[in-house]
């Protein structure tokens, strides 16, 4: 008897894309399935056939010689035609399919059919307070975390002298399978056996340590590499510095939330600093030289005579680095004219004779870009 041609089996045309290619498998797995076909040799024989199609077709490579050579290109390659393929096998290969839907349970995922491994510990999450040097250089920062740590007197396991035997009611593999209804009837799901919590094993007698849970609490110092450029809010994830498992089950994992403490004279934003210089009459007039504060120490720069309110100076490439990308931003110094709120006798009567002088009276130019336009030339 030939074999089926693979797009007939999925419903789907030779131009059909991934999304497709994997929507049509799972709607045909699940019409299917053993589990809603029960001692339907047809079905199951269609779920294998399924199966081996979408195993050829959703990869590039193997459909690339399917489409050119047929079936014989791959030949080996696939499910040998469905002959002697076990169920576990074709979940643990292709449980990701139905992602989190209501049917992963019921597919079984790549957990059914394995001997559980212990439950993984939960997730720690801390919070870090960097100064804006800090971010602009990076660091390296060493913490201490009070956590659940392996407990060493029985190596995690829970139990004295290593002593532990399979549970009775899941077989060893940490889950017990069970009818659900849902709204296309009862399917068979999986869930964690509620006798050893997943575990798989009942301890015989319990660690004096532990007292069975196979960890302790304890204090460990971690060290953590800073990248430069973290932004307030930003979490860094450090995979396996959590909490450890239980009875040897992997440990969670630690997450840092990123905490910028604000500067006293710069203001951030994005990769740019910001510094809001005010300048007196005189000295906007007249110019001047003016050290301003950066992350690396005072700058000096020249104010030229004549200089306006609004106006924005560049410090090419001292702002911060960008976490993703290479360079630095710059700071930006914003010029306010400082304008004093009371004045001495004779400093009026300097002032009203200046009010009066030609050369006082404002003459903007028509051709000079506004604030906003400013702005936008430096951050476009």
């Amino acid at each position: 008897m030939s074999k089926r041609d693979f797009y007939d089996i999925l419903e789907v045309p030779k131009d059909a894309d991934e999304v497709i290619i994997k929507k049509s498998y799972r709607k045909i797995a699940m019409k299917y399935h053993p589990d809603r076909n029960p001692d339907d040799k047809s079905a199951e024989e269609k779920f294998k056939e399924a199966a081996e199609a979408y195993e050829v077709l959703s990869d590039a490579d193997k459909r690339a010689r399917y489409d050119r050579y047929g079936h014989d290109g791959v030949s080996g390659q696939g499910f040998h035609g469905g002959q002697g393929m076990n169920m576990d096998d074709i979940f643990s290969q292709f449980g990701d399919v139905f992602g989190d839907s209501p049917f992963e349970s019921f597919f079984g995922g790549r957990s059914g059919s394995q001997r559980a491994q212990g439950q993984k510990g939960s997730n720690l999450r801390i919070k870090l307070s960097l100064s804006l040097e800090e971010v602009e250089a990076g660091v390296k920062k060493t913490i201490k975390v009070k956590k659940r740590k392996s407990c060493k007197t029985c190596n995690g396991s829970g139990a004295k002298d290593g002593n532990v035997k399979n549970c009775q009611t899941c077989g060893g593999s940490g889950v017990v399978r069970q009818i659900r209804s849902t709204f296309l009837g009862q399917m068979q799901t999986t869930a964690q056996c509620p006798t050893c919590h997943g575990t798989g094993s009942i301890v015989v007698e319990a660690c004096t340590k532990c007292r069975g849970e196979g960890r302790v609490i304890d204090e460990e110092m971690i060290d953590i590499d800073i990248p430069a450029g973290v932004e307030d809010g930003m979490q860094l994830t450090m995979r396996g510095r959590g909490n450890a498992g239980i009875k040897g089950g992997p440990a969670g994992d630690l997450h840092i939330s990123i905490e910028v403490k604000k500067h006293a004279e710069l203001k951030r934003d994005g990769n740019n600093l910001i510094y809001e210089m005010y300048l007196s009459f005189p000295d906007a007039a007249l110019g001047c030289s003016v050290d301003i504060p950066s992350l690396s120490g005072k700058v000096k720069i020249k104010i030229p005579p004549g200089t306006q309110s609004g106006k924005i100076f560049r410090l090419t490439g001292k702002g911060l680095p960008s976490v993703q990308a290479y360079g630095k931003g710059d700071q930006l110094i914003y010029v306010n004219i400082w304008t004093p709120k009371k004045l001495t006798d004779e400093e009026k009567k300097i002032m009203e004779k200046f009010q009066e002088a030609p050369n006082f009276k404002p003459q903007p130019s028509k051709t000079e870009k506004g604030f906003f336009e400013k702005m936008k030339d430096y951050f476009s």
